[in-house]
């Protein structure tokens, strides 16, 4: 994959104290690093909080936006809302330290290199920011946005799974005594 220098903070540079820095992603960005199939037309902004200290920078990422993704439940594409923030530590270590083993929170980076390359915790944390399950959020009303074909073809197989599990069953029924 190439560099994008956008995404790099040549933090030997920066004043101590921290740095706002906003990046707007899209299709393109969350494809380039591997995103998922039946994701589409994302629109994220992710405003990153670039704290600079002596020995450590603490990075702050707050993500807000949508993607277009596919109902767990009825199948249908609907627009998921993104929203979450997430902190990152990144301590200075010098060539005399040893190699230390990078924590999920915590990263070390060495005191002679002159960027930070930031794509990869932003893919992540985006990543991150997506639910387990995705499903259609409910209306004010508090009953489901689904798609009601669908639903109700759910409810029909699920009536017809628990008929079949009792008949499944009945047999064993005379053993217990």
């Amino acid at each position: 994959m190439k560099h994008n220098r956008e995404f790099e903070i040549a933090w030997q540079g920066l004043k101590p104290g921290p740095t706002i820095c906003v990046y707007e992603l899209g299709d393109q960005f969350m494809e380039q690093h591997g995103a998922g199939e039946g994701m589409k037309d994302w629109a994220v902004k992710v405003t990153m909080t670039f704290d600079k200290h002596e020995d450590f920078f603490l990075l702050k990422f707050d993500i807000d936006g949508k993607v277009t993704v596919a109902c767990d439940r009825c199948g249908d594409d609907f627009d998921l809302k993104l929203w979450d923030e997430f902190s990152l530590l990144v301590k200075l270590i010098g060539d005399t330290e040893p190699n230390i083993e990078e924590e999920d929170d915590v990263i070390f980076v060495h005191k002679h290199e002159t960027v930070l390359d930031v794509s990869e915790w932003l893919y992540e944390y985006i990543m991150l920011s997506l639910p387990i399950r995705k499903m259609h959020p409910e209306t004010p009303e508090g009953e489901s946005s689904c798609n009601p074909v669908a639903l109700k073809l759910l409810s029909q197989m699920a009536d017809n799974g628990d008929a079949a599990r009792s008949t499944l069953w009945k047999g064993l029924d005379k053993l217990k005594n």
